[in-house]
């Protein structure tokens, strides 16, 4: 068995079209499926069932595909673990994030890049949970920072980063100009642009305002918190944000920032990586990330929130 029958069939598995996967792995058609049909007799299975298209992948072959993922990212770990014996850390880190955290991720980020100048990250971060989790989990990420539930962390290792606190963002007069604080159940009552339903954010302030016996009913739903902030701007709407947003996002001109009580939620930002199976990329990543002391930098930019209202 080579790594190339592996890569062919991962190719096959994740195009689901045998032209396109040859042409994703540089090589003739005749030539990709040659492999694979060696692959199956040396492994006495089918993998994969074939009319004049691709068909599916047989049980074995959706067995299959999970080991061969797993083999080549160690196969690729190995490789970089030995680049960095030699070099330092190089290559590139493929890091996936939840959309609240798209602007706190440049923290990390930056002192990783400082410590390994040779390696690159792209970041994803319009991704929601679940496809978060299936790249992470198939190899196609090699870490992810974003909301992780008791139910999310199987296989994989997950280290707490920080605490994420929510805010009414607003502008205009929706409120009075020296309100420091205010409830959710009065939150609920002001015209509001909120994140989509299926989206981990809004799932959390969908039960803060139900824990208050309330619902939102938001005029406006985006899967960005940029948005959100755009919205807000035009003084017709107000909307929930995590306080973090505020250092990258701050206030300005009519905009403020309004803490939020009664209950003040808070929800855990985490970072994950493969357990056991991580790229020396992920864990030195990680390693920077629980060493960056992010809970301390936003608790600090809350407590500086709170001391402008009190000014206020």
């Amino acid at each position: 068995m080579l790594l190339r029958q592996l890569e062919y069939f991962v190719a096959v598995a994740r195009e689901r079209h045998f032209a396109r996967a040859a042409e994703a792995c540089y090589v003739s058609q005749p030539a990709l499926s040659t492999a694979i049909a060696k692959l199956e007799r040396e492994l006495d299975v089918t993998l994969i069932y074939r009319g004049q298209n691709f068909e599916g992948l047989t049980l074995e072959g959706e067995r299959l595909v999970v080991w061969a993922k797993r083999l080549l990212a160690e196969h690729d770990g190995l490789k970089a673990e030995a680049a960095a014996m030699r070099v330092g850390i190089s290559g590139t880190l493929r890091l996936g994030i939840g959309p609240t955290v798209s602007t706190t991720t440049a923290l990390p980020v930056a002192a990783f890049s400082a410590l390994h100048p040779l390696a690159r990250v792209t970041i994803c971060s319009r991704l929601s949970s679940t496809e978060l989790l299936r790249q992470l989990r198939d190899f196609e990420l090699d870490a992810a920072i974003a909301h992780f539930g008791p139910d999310d962390q199987s296989g994989l290792e997950v280290v707490p980063l920080y605490r994420e606190r929510y805010v009414l963002l607003v502008s205009g007069e929706q409120i009075l100009p020296g309100a420091r604080t205010i409830t959710w159940a009065e939150a609920a009552e002001l015209p509001l642009a909120l994140l989509m339903p299926h989206m981990r954010f809004r799932q959390f302030i969908d039960k803060a305002f139900a824990e208050n016996g309330t619902a939102a009913l938001p005029q406006i739903e985006t899967d960005s918190v940029a948005s959100l902030y755009a919205h807000v701007a035009t003084g017709a709407w107000a909307s929930v944000v995590p306080h973090t947003w505020l250092r990258s996002i701050p206030q300005t001109g009519a905009a403020r920032a309004v803490r939020l009580v009664e209950p003040e939620t808070t929800a855990q930002i985490s970072m994950a990586i493969h357990a056991g199976s991580g790229s020396v990329a992920a864990r030195a990543f990680m390693n920077v990330a629980a060493g960056a002391r992010l809970d301390e930098a936003f608790d600090m930019d809350r407590r500086d929130l709170s001391a402008d209202l009190s000014r206020a």
